[in-house]
């Protein structure tokens, strides 16, 4: 019978506070946006990390934060984790990524506008005027006036 070399066991990180683990399938991108927000403003950073297919989804999570002015980029780091195959059964290696986004230095008043611009929309510059609906006028017919 031979016998199989298993990597060492990877040493199992305590859940982080300000970590998000990304999923392509479970929740819209904008759940994790918000959510990506909440907990820059919570601890001053959070961590994105991803495997495989929702690698993207991670990348374009941190882009829309940095473009936005909401964070800045402290670190991104790429491995490979080793996972079994669930149909197969044999090891199969995925790629990992993890973004650490800070908080940025407007990121305060940022969201403090978006905030008041949703809670205390602009009023409009003048009432519209009611128009008056006329009802339609009828033709009479030659049978009608006999």
């Amino acid at each position: 019978m031979a016998t199989v070399a298993l990597p060492p066991p990877q040493p199992i990180e305590p859940q982080k506070k300000n970590r998000i683990q990304v999923s392509n399938t479970k929740k819209p991108l904008f759940f994790y946006v918000n959510l990506a927000k909440r907990y820059i403003q919570q601890h001053n950073e959070v961590e994105l990390s991803a495997l495989g297919m929702a690698i993207t989804t991670v990348v374009t999570i941190a882009e829309i934060l940095k473009n936005n002015g909401l964070a800045t980029e402290k670190k991104v780091s790429t491995s490979t984790v080793g996972m079994k195959d669930e149909s197969k059964g044999r090891l199969v290696q995925k790629a990992k990524i993890e973004i650490v986004l800070g908080k940025s230095e407007n990121f305060d008043s940022l969201v403090a506008a978006a905030t008041a611009a949703i809670v205390e929309p602009e009023p409009e510059s003048e009432p519209k005027p009611v128009q008056e609906v006329s009802e339609p006028k009828t033709e009479q017919t030659n049978d009608e006036n006999k």
